[in-house]
């Protein structure tokens, strides 16, 4: 756990340590490739399918799950993306804290499934061209991911991932 900041007013806001994987879910189409976008929350914001990465879990296998649940798309694991880090304020307990974030981004090459068949927490799941998706997402950090993506799907079309290109697994129990 990272310690906490004081804020302007004084008052010790704790800061929590968080990380999360998702993926870039892709399926070749005609002459491009497309990628499963999800919209979540009130306000119907177009995002990557991602979730925090469960006690003992590797991120790895957390991007393939969020890619099912949130997506309805089963996919297998092609290669590291990148890794992105933000902060963000928020409540737990009630209390205001303040989250230092880390998500792996993995690409993801589609196997099966309907994007209709994603979870509850999700408004909607849909299929876009991967030239179009970074103009639809919510958060900068993932219209890179998305960049790097598409560059990665052009240089490296018939790459599987193997056990070397993976990261270390971390030990570490993450919050929740």
């Amino acid at each position: 756990m990272t310690p906490a900041k004081k804020s302007p007013g004084g008052i010790r806001i704790p800061v929590r340590d968080q990380v999360s994987s998702g993926g870039v879910v892709y399926r070749r189409a005609a002459d491009q490739a497309e990628i499963a976008i999800i919209s979540v929350g009130p306000q119907r914001r177009w995002q990557l399918p991602k979730g925090l990465v469960d006690p003992g879990e590797k991120p790895e296998a957390t991007a393939v799950r969020e890619a099912r649940e949130e997506a309805g798309v089963e996919s297998r694991l092609r290669r590291h993306i990148e890794t992105i880090e933000y902060w963000y304020a928020g409540l737990e307990g009630g209390i205001r804290v303040r989250f230092h974030k880390h998500v792996h981004f993995y690409l993801l090459e589609y196997l099966s499934g309907d994007t209709r068949d994603h979870d509850r927490e999700v408004n909607e799941a849909r299929w876009v061209p991967i030239g179009e998706a970074a103009g639809q997402l919510a958060f900068e950090g993932e219209r890179r991911v998305v960049e790097r993506a598409m560059e990665l799907l052009r240089s490296e079309p018939s790459e599987s991932v193997t056990d070397a290109q993976l990261p270390e697994k971390r030990d570490q129990p993450h919050e929740r």
